[in-house]
């Protein structure tokens, strides 16, 4: 592929999934890591890996896996890393919530921030209406897995919300 035709393809690519990248970067939002910077190191992930692509997978799949893949390694980066005078609350706090969000989603988001992080993503996916298989394709779970880690997602969520 010549070098423009390529580069003009990917473009288009991030361009058409691009609700999906800042969608996974939200959920992992911190002071270390913040949206812009996720969306670029997301970007420059698929960008390394955009010739590898072999079309064996739908092309939102694999830019899903790319961005959770990223966002997740991020994350375990910064919890390996020293906090020095970064307040706990902060570090915690890894949603975006958009001003024009209603209390009560507001409130979802805190509490889906703090399942685990697979529990999260299973989360995330399925609030973006994708099936189980879809889920199960870009996370490498079994179906039964997904069920059960959504399953298990939804009753923490619940009792977390009844306290």
């Amino acid at each position: 592929m010549e070098e423009n035709k390529k580069e003009h393809a990917f473009v288009k690519i991030v361009q058409e999934h691009e609700r999906i990248i800042y969608k996974v970067c939200s959920f992992y939002v911190s002071d270390a890591f913040p949206l812009a910077d996720l969306y670029q190191e997301v970007v420059c992930n698929l960008w390394n890996g955009f010739l590898k692509f072999r079309n064996e997978s739908a092309v939102s799949t694999w830019i899903y896996r790319v961005a959770l893949n990223t966002c997740i390694s991020g994350m375990r980066k910064e919890k390996k890393r020293p906090k020095g005078h970064l307040p706990v609350e902060a570090l915690s706090d890894w949603l975006i919530e958009p001003e024009s969000l209603d209390e009560s989603l507001r409130e979802m988001y805190r509490l889906i921030n703090r399942l685990k992080t697979l529990e999260k993503v299973v989360v995330l996916l399925y609030l973006e209406e994708k099936s189980y298989q879809e889920i199960a394709d870009i996370t490498g779970l079994t179906l039964s897995n997904v069920a059960t880690k959504l399953k298990r997602a939804k009753e923490k969520l619940r009792e977390m919300s009844n306290l």
